[in-house]
């Protein structure tokens, strides 16, 4: 997700291959996220002219780069939206389980709408895939917009995932298949930007409605938008050639590419076409078309073996690193970090987004200039260290909340008391966390909010009490601080490690870590881990805080990002600059790991 994303990363290796073979050997690996390719400059700047002179790749590419921006809205949206729905739903805001499964069912239905889209890409192509997710998205948004009771957003919630699913397996496809060669890398790699730019514009989205009537209605209702608008530009569209081909519509296949191609290209790339298409389906006969003897076949063979102790470690490492817990609860731990306004929360959130974003266009700038390994080496380095630092600040920021003043809890009246503060007399150590911890709310003290302020049951009255008195500030979800600006600051520091490095690099990994014939299973076993990942850590993530603390928390993360910077070192190899066949001998012959081991030092390497 968080993602991004969440990426498919197809590359076109055709000038590594002989010209008198005339064969063009493109390589996609089917994951979470899209579809990014490390183009150039040239490749943009090509890109650029061709779309200008020929508008209707652009319109191709556009129509289908709606998935990922859809993706990214709805994997984002729920971040804000939430603060609301506990407003709302008294259900939700005292249980920390339902809040976990609101945010974490999107993803739930992700894992099987993936599984879904890739038998569906294949039975029924990818246009009428793309469709398909559309509905969802657009069914899912509706009805998360009327919901009457918490259940409701669930359903909302498992259908646009389903959609999300769908989305992050056949956009970035079809826009592969319907690009200009020379101009792919560029073209899909604007499916990736556009899935964190979907990101962020879920973030503004958020922050607009806050003081609209519905508000997170709004806010999840309003993706049903860009989905009718895919729908009906889809339905205007033609299929993918490939898959036109491959199902014998040959003749339509050729008007296809007639559109796309130059005049004197068109018999080229139907050869080309005829050639890829008669390779793939050899393959599927030496290794079985089965999932089931694919997997088999995998398991069996020493080189994929070791391609996926690489590409899964990388994946869930990937997610462990809790991105996701940022990018689906942000404004949450913007509150904990003492900021109690939803419209606060959200601002400082868009920090996050933002910089995920721009993270991605780094490291299109670099993964290629520094290896793939070293960039998630050093972005684990950076992650590990922001992640102690966070809970440190965490801790600090709980031992000096402000305390509890029986005499400010008196002035509202022993009605509306939070019970277990009752008898704290002269108790210096019962503060303002205790109080959130009890389930109750702190009213800061009217004169500072760094004063001894009032602990008050958590309901709408006593918020209501507390925030019309001048000065007061309600709290439920973190306490006043005078430190908690650096939490922010230091989940900006997070977010610049991880999106260049492990935000991306896995996917790049997962593309070139296995062999031809075993790349689309290999691929898809990651891609299981990751989304399964995600899963686990957005679920969890909100009970952790609960049972270990916030600081807790972010601490168990960085253990874990330890653990995976170690496996990492022995496990990953770097791939950069060596051909598909040079890793595979690198696997099959054992990888000696290197601290930031250049490519080809390797054993089995150039």
């Amino acid at each position: 997700i968080n993602n991004f994303p969440n990426l498919l990363y197809s590359q076109n290796k055709e000038s590594e291959q002989p010209r008198k073979q005339s064969k063009r050997v493109e390589l996609s690996t089917m994951v979470e996220g899209g579809a990014t390719t490390l183009a150039d400059k040239t490749q943009f700047s090509e890109c650029w002219k061709i779309t200008s002179k020929n508008p209707y790749i652009a319109r191709l590419a556009f129509s289908a780069g709606i998935g990922g921006l859809l993706f990214g809205y709805d994997t984002g949206v729920i971040s804000g939206a939430l603060l609301y729905i506990k407003d709302d739903f008294e259900s939700v805001k005292n249980s920390t389980f339902l809040q976990e499964i609101i945010v974490s069912t999107c993803v739930a239905g992700a894992i099987v709408g993936a599984a879904v889209g890739g038998y569906a890409n294949d039975r029924f192509g990818r246009r009428k895939t793309i469709m398909a997710a559309d509905a969802l998205f657009f069914l899912g948004a509706v009805v998360m917009a009327a919901a009457p009771v918490p259940g409701v957003i669930i359903l909302g919630r498992v259908l646009v995932g389903l959609g999300v699913g769908m989305a992050s397996m056949t956009a970035p496809l079809y826009i592969s298949e319907a690009s200009p060669a020379r101009i792919r890398g560029a073209m899909v790699s604007t499916n990736g930007l556009l899935i964190t730019g979907g990101q962020f514009v879920s973030y503004l989205i958020n922050l607009a409605f806050t003081q609209a009537p519905g508000t997170w209605r709004w806010m999840l209702g309003i993706a049903g938008v860009p989905a009718l608008v895919q729908f009906v530009l889809m339905w205007s569209l033609p299929e993918s050639p490939r898959w036109l081909y491959r199902e014998d519509h040959k003749e339509e296949a050729r008007s296809i590419l007639e559109k796309i191609y130059p005049a004197e290209e068109v018999e080229r790339e139907i050869e080309a076409l005829r050639e890829s298409v008669e390779a793939e389906k050899a393959i599927e006969q030496s290794i079985g078309k089965g999932t089931i003897s694919k997997l088999k076949g995998a398991l069996s063979d020493t080189a994929v073996r070791r391609g996926l102790y690489a590409g899964v470690t990388v994946q869930v490492a990937q997610q462990f690193v809790g991105i996701n817990t940022v990018m689906y609860y942000a404004p949450t731990i913007v509150q904990f970090a003492g900021f109690a306004s939803n419209s606060v929360a959200l601002a400082l959130s868009l920090v996050t987004s933002g910089l995920n974003a721009l993270g991605s266009i780094i490291s299109m700038m670099f993964v290629d200039r520094y290896g793939r390994r070293r960039l998630m080496m050093v972005s684990m380095v950076g992650i590990i260290t922001f992640l102690v630092i966070l809970a440190v600040v965490f801790k600090e920021a709980s031992v000096h909340a402000p305390a509890v003043s029986a005499m400010e809890s008196a002035g509202f009246g022993g009605n509306m008391t939070c019970p277990a503060s009752l008898n704290i007399g002269g108790n210096k150590n019962w503060g303002c966390m205790k109080c959130l911890k009890a389930g109750c709310g702190f009213c800061s003290n009217a004169g500072s909010q760094y004063q001894p302020g009032a602990c008050l049951i958590g309901d709408k009255v006593a918020r209501s009490a507390c925030k019309v008195e001048s000065g007061r500030t309600w709290y439920e979800e973190g306490c006043p601080s005078k430190i908690g600006f650096l939490a922010v600051i230091l989940l900006a520091l997070y977010i610049i490690s991880y999106s260049p490095g492990m935000g991306t690099a896995p996917w790049i990994v997962n593309s070139e870590i296995y062999p031809l014939r075993y790349r689309g299973i290999g691929g898809g076993i990651a891609a299981v881990a990751n989304w399964t990942s995600n899963l686990i850590v957005s679920l969890t993530f909100l009970t952790m805080t609960e049972t270990l603390t916030v600081a807790g928390a972010f601490l168990t993360f960085a253990g874990i990002s330890l653990l995976g910077l170690i496996a990492i070192f022995f496990l990953v190899p770097e791939t950069k600059g060596l051909q598909f066949e040079e890793v595979e001998k690198m696997l099959r012959d054992g990888y000696k790991p290197g601290f930031f081991r250049k490519a080809g030092d390797s054993e089995g390497g150039k």
